[in-house]
């Protein structure tokens, strides 16, 4: 689908010098991760109206390292179309038939189809053609969790050895809106593009999920005129794919407690 460039122009436009940082601990927030029966983590940073106000629940969690499961995505494009294995969002990818549990995965794919139905199968293609020692140079170059590219039970950023948290997840988003990653500008922009969710028509939601060991992710920010609003949250998914649906919906019922999604 294309989108209106009116869309567009807030991700290149940097936001004013924060005139006030903030940092809160909303303890209160458990009621929601109790009412969804999860055990997780969020942060929400809101630097809307010229000042930066950062929101967590369970600060403690916060920093500690999980697989960054289908989350990775969204660096791992950038490291794709920096070493040239997909030209632009047009290019296609032809599925060679292995029947996969999700039917949106049965299917050739582009690079906005497979961040939008999460198709492991390309993303695994990039992975072995960059191999391990070209992860590891890109994973450091952006210092994006703790860098490590071994595979162990599965893909690296499924069940290997990548891990990331949530304080990280949101530093890393961050760079990534304002352009401020070792990449081309155009490919930072095609990124964010693909990442786009829901738009109206004074603000974007860009993000992407995550499931992999037992966790469960939810990292992106909205766009709005007076400013951008990050989060990055995580939860316990001991029931697997029974459990997926409380990121988005705790993630979305706290955004909507601070006016950072509209209320339709």
């Amino acid at each position: 689908m294309l989108w209106p460039l009116s869309l567009f122009i807030f991700t290149t436009i940097e936001s004013v010098a924060n005139e006030s940082i903030t940092v809160a601990e909303k303890s209160e927030w458990k009621s929601t991760f109790d009412k969804f029966k999860a055990d997780g983590t969020i942060i929400i940073k809101d630097e809307r109206g010229g000042a930066s106000a950062t929101y967590i629940y369970n600060k403690a969690r916060s920093t500690v390292r999980f697989t960054p499961a289908s989350t990775f995505k969204i660096p791992h494009t950038l490291f794709a179309l920096d070493a040239n294995l997909v030209k632009d969002e047009f290019q296609t990818f032809k599925w060679n038939g292995e029947k996969y549990s999700i039917p949106s995965h049965n299917q050739d794919q582009n690079l906005r189809s497979a961040m939008r139905y999460s198709a492991l199968w390309v993303y695994r293609g990039f992975a072995k053609e960059l191999g391990e020692t070209k992860a590891r140079d890109y994973l450091e170059k952006i210092n994006y969790g703790n860098q490590d590219p071994t595979v162990k039970v599965n893909d690296y950023w499924v069940r290997g050895g990548l891990e990331i948290s949530a304080q990280e997840q949101i530093n890393f988003l961050e760079k990534l809106y304002k352009n401020q990653l070792p990449f081309k500008v155009e490919h930072q922009l095609l990124t964010k593009d693909i990442m786009i969710v829901e738009a109206g028509r004074e603000w974007i939601l860009r993000a992407k999920t995550g499931l992999g060991g037992q966790v469960g992710w939810w990292v992106g920010w909205a766009e709005w005129p007076t400013g951008t609003v990050f989060f990055a949250l995580n939860i316990d998914t001991p029931n697997g794919m029974a459990d997926v649906y409380k990121r988005e919906a705790i993630g979305r019922e706290l955004l909507l407690s601070i006016d950072a999604l509209p209320h339709i």
